[in-house]
């Protein structure tokens, strides 16, 4: 199929990174995989901070005249054969797929939406119905997390909705290296302020609370926060803390695989791609048993999850692998197979094309 594909919160071709940009690269790739042709459609950003109604306005008069642009573009050639939708949610809902597909005639996909009614009256009550609206339109809403999928089937349960759990490309990620450090802690992700820097914090309280066993620290990352993240960690000496800044998908990949365990207590994390790439190198995780987290970490098996906001147990349950060199090794492994066995591309990609056969009918693709 042709496929158009649209992220109004952050295009693939965007140039900052983030777990969003790949997740939608990703998506694209899966598609490409079993031969669907992928058009961005439209590099349009919908979000709004705040619920203000005159950004808002601005914004959906923008996106009025994408929607045309679009329509008047595929009256002069061949339109997508289907709208796929990436992460729609109340401060970027999508202001140009469900009409266009609608003007056209053409299946409406959404992956990662997301309903939560605490912002039905907080100003927030008109995108989260036009939210809804394209839910409800969608032939079919690929849920990332259980979180999500109750909270659309809660909003619109008319709606269609299939589990498409987060993944990476695996291929990426080769086996460990025989040099592995099992006492290096790894940890991977960006310096900005929220939960991103309330993670960091919550990691410098829990080393600081296991002082004395023997472990140092690689911080992959870098952002607008980075004098304040160092901050956290300025009670530690030099040497147990090395701060690499920013570093390329191979570099990343090499760094991951001479570590020996991936920290990252994960406050508000969605899921959390890097939990995926930390483990398809061989490491086991400690994070906190938090919003999608579980979806990406088999607690117990290939890592450890504590309870959320309990800084002891977070410690705690760094300090039990850094002890517990049989259980660390066998979480490695674990974590390696469970992520290029279940959570690969190819894997991601067979899943895809199952369910979009399974909602538009093999007939919809023999046309």
């Amino acid at each position: 199929m042709r496929i158009a594909f649209y992220a109004p919160l952050k295009s693939p071709s965007n140039p900052v990174p983030s777990g969003d940009r790949l997740m939608a690269r990703l998506i694209i790739a899966a598609l490409e995989m079993v031969a669907h042709r992928v058009e961005i459609a439209s590099e349009l950003r919908s979000f709004t901070p705040t619920p203000e109604a005159g950004p808002r306005a601005e914004i959906a008069g923008m996106a009025r005249h994408e929607t045309e642009r679009l329509l008047e573009k595929w009256r002069n050639e061949p339109p997508p054969d289907l709208w796929f939708t990436y992460h729609p949610y109340y401060k970027t809902p999508d202001l140009i797929g469900p009409p266009l597909a609608a003007t056209l005639g053409i299946p409406y996909v959404t992956a990662e939406a997301s309903y939560s009614r605490r912002h039905d009256d907080s100003g927030w009550g008109e995108n989260q119905r036009l939210v809804a609206e394209g839910v409800r339109q969608a032939a079919v809403n690929l849920c990332f997390t259980e979180r999500d999928r109750i909270g659309l089937v809660d909003a619109v349960p008319e709606g269609h909705y299939e589990r498409f759990l987060p993944f990476i490309d695996s291929a990426l990620f080769g086996p460990p290296t025989e040099a592995v450090a099992p006492h290096r802690l790894i940890t991977v992700a960006m310096m900005r302020r929220g939960d991103k820097f309330d993670s960091y914090a919550m990691l410098a309280q829990a080393l600081e609370l296991i002082r004395d066993r023997e472990w140092t620290l690689t911080v992959i990352g870098d952002g607008p926060m980075r004098e304040e993240v160092r901050m956290l960690f300025s009670t530690f000496d030099h040497d147990r803390i090395t701060w690499l800044g920013e570093r390329a998908a191979p570099e990343i990949g090499a760094e991951l695989r001479a570590g020996g365990i991936y920290v990252w207590p994960g406050c508000g994390e969605a899921y959390g791609l890097a939990y995926l790439e930390a483990q398809a190198a061989g490491l086991p995780v400690v994070a906190q048993a938090t919003a999608g987290v579980p979806e990406v970490v088999m607690e117990g098996v290939t890592g450890l999850l504590a309870p959320e906001g309990d800084l002891k147990a977070y410690a705690d349950a760094i300090a039990r692998l850094l002890d517990d060199d049989l259980k660390r090794w066998a979480m490695g492994d674990a974590a390696y197979r469970f992520v290029h066995e279940n959570r690969s591309l190819t894997a991601a990609s067979k899943r895809l094309e199952t369910i979009l056969r399974k909602h538009l009918g093999d007939s919809y693709y023999e046309r």
